[in-house]
């Protein structure tokens, strides 16, 4: 299905290329990897390697070369997924107004390049991570094949729960961050996974429901566009509920994050209830969306915060 190439289709050459070009290229790149998915992922991988530290009483400074290995394997890994998402998603994406622009729908990359870029970089994440340990590259694989074959190419376009199939993928990082320092699981990189397992639900489903009709065009059998917006409204209040709990698994890193973390959940599912009174489910969707980014930074970045040396 994707071997249909625009003969506008160009490879990057290592030609000199104008600053307008070059610009363009570097735009097309950050599309094609969605950069803003690599960098919100590389946040929850630094969290999982900073509370590996932490817990281990290992040092910063002592472990400086895994930390660039574990953040750039991770990164590249993360990227080749999303590369190949967007290679094997070339014919549903001119449908959509978020991803008509790729430049795997532009032509501006080739399928066959997008197609060795996407296997070149996740194998090259997977051999940097081999030299932290074998653990994290597993835990790295098994998020990747989620994303690209269990997700991108079997669930998405077949069934509603393709959300929670590939929540497993997103909620990896943070233990590939864990287990470059420290193989041995335990209650906090658990409860980290748990948290990025059950957020991404709502802040999908959230995301579904103000792209509709776009994924209805599609033919992506998202939640909204099977079962209606007030089904997918009831989902998203069950997933905000259930993080409720899980900062009194992670109760080690102090009452300060358990209180501050207890807050934010009560604001976000105060929040979601509130979409049961409102006439604009469009509006309220937005809303849902703009709390989920805001929850997840302020949440990841609070637990580094409070394991800081003049914290703890």
């Amino acid at each position: 299905m994707n071997e249909v190439e625009t003969s506008t289709s160009q490879v990057i050459g290592t030609a000199a290329v104008p600053k307008s070009k070059s610009t363009a290229i570097i735009s097309d790149l950050k599309s094609l990897v969605k950069i803003g998915i690599v960098n919100s992922n590389l946040i929850t991988t630094f969290t999982g390697f900073w509370l590996a530290l932490y817990f281990t009483n290992a040092s910063f400074m002592g472990n400086w070369d895994i930390l660039l290995l574990t953040m750039a394997g991770s990164a590249l890994v993360i990227a080749g997924g999303c590369i190949l998402n967007n290679w094997y998603d070339v014919d549903i994406d001119p449908v959509m107004s978020r991803t008509k622009s790729r430049p795997t729908v532009t032509g501006n990359f080739s399928l066959h390049t997008v197609l060795a870029l996407g296997i070149g970089s996740t194998a090259t994440g997977l051999i940097l991570l081999l030299f932290t340990t074998v653990q994290a590259t597993l835990i790295a694989f098994f998020g990747w094949f989620v994303y690209v074959v269990l997700y991108t190419m079997w669930a998405k376009r077949r069934y509603t729960l393709n959300t929670a199939i590939g929540s497993f993928s997103g909620a990896v990082p943070p233990l590939i961050g864990w287990t470059a320092i420290d193989p041995n699981l335990h209650i906090v990189p658990v409860g980290l996974f748990l948290v990025m397992f059950i957020w991404q639900t709502p802040h999908f489903l959230a995301l579904a429901m103000k792209k509709t009709k776009e994924y209805k065009a599609a033919g992506v059998p998202m939640l909204p566009v099977v079962h209606g917006f007030e089904f997918t409204k009831r989902q998203i209040v069950i997933y905000i509920a259930c993080l409720l709990p899980l900062p009194f698994y992670l109760a080690s890193l102090g009452t300060v994050f358990v209180v501050i973390a207890t807050l934010l959940n009560v604001g976000w599912l105060i929040l979601g209830i509130r979409g049961f009174f409102m006439k604009n489910d469009l509006k309220w969707a937005n809303r849902i969306f703009i709390y989920s980014l805001n929850y997840l930074t302020i949440l990841f970045v609070l637990m580094v915060i409070v394991t800081l040396p003049i914290f703890s």
